[in-house]
């Protein structure tokens, strides 16, 4: 292979490598003649809009701003590292949220479709209407009747007292009115040879007993018991 040959050869594969670089520089050219206009377009914009800051803005603010945040580098650190805690915790709570809320409106419809929510809003509704009629004093006396009723219900506890009022309430089921007829004081003398009628005047008795206590504040002893009348 002669020299000329050998030149061309050299000159061929410069050529070969020099074509790209040449396509690459081709291509430079055309897009920064595409991106004079707009860059052209967009100073212009930026310059509209800068202009609605103009009077508000000042080199030194930003300057500020800038020596600001470079000081509050660290603190800038520490709100994206919680930002990130932040977004790892809605993620985990995330599938916990997706089964936890239509368990949390099926459980509000049931309430709903028992009444529960009526009856709560009729209870706000009662106690709208009891500060509208009472005064927070009248509340306090309220409250302080409502202790001592509750104590009468303490002492109403009592098996003694339920067993008492148990039998109260079973008289009224056992008295025939229609039978009633007017008794004399022989008719009483007579009444009373029956043995109810001698364990009732013994159960008035001692009633009249427990009953003479009232005078003294109920604090006596407790009355002795009665026996029947013969």
């Amino acid at each position: 292979m002669t020299n000329e040959e050998l030149i061309l050869e050299r000159l061929g594969r410069i050529e070969a490598q020099l074509a790209p670089i040449s396509q690459t520089a081709s291509g430079i050219k055309d897009l920064r003649e595409d991106l004079i206009p707009l860059s052209g377009q967009a100073f212009r914009l930026m310059i509209r809009e800068l202009e609605d800051v103009e009077s508000g803005f000042q080199l030194e603010d930003l300057l500020a701003l800038l020596k600001r945040t470079l000081r509050s580098v660290k603190h800038i650190t520490f709100t994206l590292e919680q930002l990130e805690n932040v977004v790892d915790f809605a993620t985990t709570i995330e599938p916990l949220m997706k089964s936890a809320v239509p368990q949390v409106i099926n459980y509000l419809d049931d309430l709903e479709q028992k009444g529960v929510l009526r009856v709560i809003t009729a209870m706000l509704d009662v106690r709208a209407k009891i500060a509208s009629a009472y005064t927070p004093e009248d509340i306090d006396q309220i409250g302080d009747g409502a202790v001592a009723l509750l104590g009468l219900a303490k002492k109403l506890a009592d098996p003694q007292a339920i067993t008492f009022l148990e039998k109260i309430s079973e008289l009224p089921s056992k008295v025939d009115l229609a039978n009633a007829k007017p008794v004399g004081p022989f008719g009483m003398i007579g009444a009373l040879s029956s043995k109810e009628a001698r364990q009732g005047l013994g159960v008035m008795m001692e009633l009249t007993r427990a009953m003479g206590q009232l005078k003294n504040g109920g604090n006596s002893s407790t009355a002795k018991q009665v026996e029947p009348i013969a």
